[in-house]
């Protein structure tokens, strides 16, 4: 989304500099990489709404036993507070793969739809050009979902801030639209791979099985909040497709654990 020398100029910085775990070897190679590394939160920047850059409110992001963390037992209550961490290099082709898992009680106050609820933001704006109020990053968001030890709950379902899909050769609009996935219950961990080729395809998948798929996502001129960004990034009206961005995750109330966050570069 970013402007193309910019993203570059960015992208060659880290590289050059080394203060990346992703190398232009690599991407060459074509391996697993660490996002994450267990000790620190090296290489993400923190943006809460309501708050500037880099300000962990209530020290929600955190590492604790090896583990990327939203916590929340530093909270007395929730107030719309919606949190993202972003790692700082952007990607356009690639398989993120991420292993996370829903656990306590979900901090008084949040809403009802939050309850055992997480989400990647891909191809996500830099949280530097977002407003200082602004809940959620203009991205493609897939969700992470836990189920209620009753209900039937699909996880990596897609929402879209700021942004629209297509589906079946269909402009979507709809927000959030359901995946196939089986529900999971309790404090399991769940391994999921999302797929991403610039604005070509995205799927979603677990075990190996593709429970979501979709193209061309893209800015919504309707939103506010894809209108700032486009006259922030001086976008194209005529070219919104996004084909690259930034790996967000989220803090929306439900204490989530992330135990290994994971890219490969695809050519």
């Amino acid at each position: 989304m970013k402007n193309l020398l910019f993203t570059f100029a960015c992208t060659l910085f880290l590289i050059l500099a080394g203060m990346g775990p992703v190398t232009a070897q690599d991407q060459e190679n074509g391996e697993w990489i660490d996002l994450f590394n267990g000790e620190n939160l090296d290489n993400w920047i923190i943006k809460f709404a309501g708050y500037p850059v880099g300000e962990n409110f209530n020290n929600t992001f955190r590492v604790e036993d090896g583990m990327l963390t939203a916590s929340y037992d530093e909270w007395d209550q929730w107030d719309s507070q919606f949190g993202h961490i972003f790692y700082d290099q952007p990607f356009s082709h690639y398989i993120l793969r991420v292993e996370y898992r829903f656990v306590g009680d979900q901090v008084q106050g949040g809403p009802g739809w939050a309850f055992r609820n997480n989400g990647l933001m891909l191809h996500s704006q830099h949280p530097e050009t977002m407003t200082l109020d602004q809940s959620f990053p203009v991205s493609i968001e897939t969700q992470l979902l836990g189920g209620n030890g009753t209900d039937e709950r699909t996880t990596l379902n897609t929402c879209t801030p700021g942004t629209n899909i297509v589906m079946d050769g269909e402009l979507i609009t709809q927000h959030c639209i359901s995946s196939t996935s089986e529900t999971y219950h309790g404090d399991q961990w769940v391994t999921v791979e999302i797929e991403m080729r610039g604005s070509e395809v995205v799927r979603h998948k677990i075990d190996g099985e593709v429970v979501f798929e979709y193209n061309s996502p893209q800015l919504d001129p309707e939103d506010v909040d894809a209108q700032h960004l486009m006259e922030v990034e001086n976008i194209d009206p005529n070219n919104l497709l996004i084909e690259k961005g930034y790996i967000s995750l989220q803090a929306e109330s439900h204490p989530t654990q992330f135990r290994s966050i994971q890219v490969m570069v695809l050519e």
